[in-house]
């Protein structure tokens, strides 16, 4: 389990636990997280999904994979080093303390 802080893009935060093994689109979804529409259900085939990753982050998240950097060519403002599709961040132990922010809008 971990504990991810969603930031929406007026600042407000949302503090919440998210169980390993789901994406951290799955603990926005499941704790309705406004901000986040995931309008493809996490098939990373959309680009709705789009947070920037605190910058203290960037470097110890998986790497993105071809699929993603394409998708995110999509997202609403991407940002070449923070830009994530939360779809494609799988939720480990590892991952407590994650810090997203989401964009202003969704495509």
């Amino acid at each position: 389990m971990a504990k991810i802080t969603y930031i929406e893009h007026g600042g407000k935060q949302h503090v919440v636990d998210v169980a390993n093994g789901l994406t951290v689109m799955e603990g926005a979804r499941d704790n309705n997280i406004p901000g986040i529409e995931a309008d493809c259900g996490g098939a990373c085939a959309c680009s709705t999904c789009h947070v920037y990753v605190d910058p203290s982050w960037t470097d110890k998240l998986p790497a993105k994979e071809d699929m993603e950097e394409d998708m995110l060519d999509f997202a609403y403002e991407p940002d070449p080093a923070r830009s994530r599709l939360t779809c494609q961040i799988k939720v480990t132990d590892a991952l407590d303390g994650l810090v997203v922010q989401m964009p202003e809008k969704q495509i």
